[in-house]
């Protein structure tokens, strides 16, 4: 094997291979004398099949293989031997195309081709003890463990049957058909949904259009779909219900003691308040988190300056930008309606692309001068999480997590990045700032609009 680089430049490198006609043949008869003993042919005994007819019966496809075996080894030997980090898939060229592999396989000459990659750049990850950050600390007022609860309390809340007209805080029970410009539209229609009144579960306009209607009644109400409205095809268009009261149902008292904390498996209410502080302080944790984070990289994004793998950056922008094609489509939407242009939009979402393979280059760095490595025992917190949110499929989410290395991976590799944001976090100059709630969640919407 003659191995010979023909091209170095910044992260590019391409190497010539030649695999000599002799050593294919030689690498040939020692794959058949293998195959020979294990063969069975019409009119030879085990083992006795002459190298002749087998080379005439196999030989195409045994030189296939070992032309592909080879070929790996070279893949292989120029890795280890330049000490290569690869960046992709080594791209191979054989001279002469597909006469060159038809060629080699007939045994009529040898094997010449190109291995072209991109290697990883190479940069000094340093010291973060020069990184300053500001971390927001917010907690969750009493009053708002309470409203929380008295939530809770209210879906178990009884409803006694009311004669006379509903109000807010009553409980109807209706069918209903909306319709479009005259016509009825999917998902516009139920039978038998109940509605209390002033819950806000409805449109907006929806349930106001319905207090004092008795049951038995049937009303047409007029509403406007939200411009921002999930279903796009509905979204700023105005709908008209036949809404049908069947029921009128007052409301019972909230029961919010130490016997209502039980069915959640609590022993007092005092201990159902502070589960329900807890899962809201995570949240408002994880939203002061995310903000360090965006904090965090941006200046990890200022501070390292490399060239970027081409091929990785194609790879991203072309996930970026199907993503982008893929969410117009749905919403209807052009880049005009961004007060943009394809061109510019391209430029920007390539410039995306560009930060997020250098963030992931340097974290991944970072990880493995750390020794950052990811447990079975989280990968499968984090499986179990996820299938925890299709209930009655968990099984089948389990398996396909188990079976699907690279949906593995897309697992493994947010538990990973986190564990090296705390790397960071635990050498940077941290100071904690004290907000309210609402300022928190305020900045937080604010970062996510500017697409921090």
């Amino acid at each position: 094997m003659q191995v010979t680089e023909t091209l170095s430049e910044g992260l590019k490198r391409a190497y010539k291979v030649v695999l000599p006609m002799q050593d294919l043949s030689q690498r040939l008869e020692a794959e058949l004398v293998s195959l020979k003993d294990k063969v069975r042919i019409n009119g030879f005994r085990p083992g006795k099949v002459p190298m002749a007819h087998m080379r005439k019966a196999y030989g195409r496809q045994v030189m296939s293989d070992v032309l592909q075996n080879a070929v790996n080894e070279a893949n292989q030997k120029i890795v280890a031997d330049h000490g290569l980090k690869l960046a992709n898939s080594p791209n191979i060229e054989v001279d002469g195309g597909e006469e060159g592999v038809k060629r080699a396989i007939e045994a009529e000459g040898d094997l010449a081709f190109t291995v072209s990659v991109e290697v990883l750049p190479t940069f000094d990850v340093g010291s973060f003890d020069d990184v300053e950050l500001e971390r927001l600390v917010a907690k969750i007022p009493d009053s708002e463990v309470d409203v929380a609860l008295e939530r809770m309390a209210s879906q178990t809340r009884p409803f006694s049957a009311k004669e006379g007209a509903a109000a807010n805080g009553d409980k109807l029970t209706i069918d209903f058909v909306g319709k479009i410009d005259g016509e009825a539209f999917e998902g516009g229609s139920g039978e038998g949904m109940d509605l209390v009144l002033g819950s806000g579960q409805f449109i907006p306009g929806f349930e106001d259009q319905l207090v004092g209607a008795s049951a038995g009644e049937t009303r047409l109400v007029n509403v406007k779909f939200p411009e921002a409205y999930q279903a796009a095809h509905l979204a700023g268009k105005d709908a008209a219900f036949d809404v049908t009261v069947k029921e009128v149902g007052a409301p019972g008292d909230l029961v919010m003691d130490d016997e209502f904390a039980k069915t959640y498996g609590l022993e007092s209410l005092d201990k159902l308040k502070d589960a329900i502080r807890a899962n809201m302080q995570t949240e408002l944790d994880g939203a002061a988190r995310g903000k360090l984070k965006r904090a965090l990289l941006d200046q990890l994004d200022k501070r390292f300056t490399f060239e970027l793998p081409e091929s990785l950056v194609e790879q991203e922008f072309n996930g970026v930008w199907q993503s982008v094609i893929s969410e117009q489509e749905r919403s209807g939407k052009s880049f005009a309606d961004e007060n943009t242009t394809e061109e510019a939009a391209r430029v920007e979402y390539r410039g995306i692309a560009e930060r997020r393979v250098r963030l992931g280059l340097v974290m991944a760095e970072i990880g493995q001068q750390s020794k950052v490595e990811v447990t079975d025992d989280e990968l499968t917190s984090a499986i179990v999480e996820r299938a925890r949110q299709f209930p009655g499929q968990e099984k089948m989410i389990w398996e396909f997590y188990q079976k699907n290395q690279e949906a593995l991976a897309q697992i493994r590799a947010p538990i990973y990045e986190e564990k090296v944001v705390d790397i960071i976090v635990s050498k940077a100059k941290v100071t904690d700032k004290e907000i309210s709630k609402e300022d928190l969640l305020k900045i937080v919407s604010e970062d996510e609009a500017s697409g921090k």
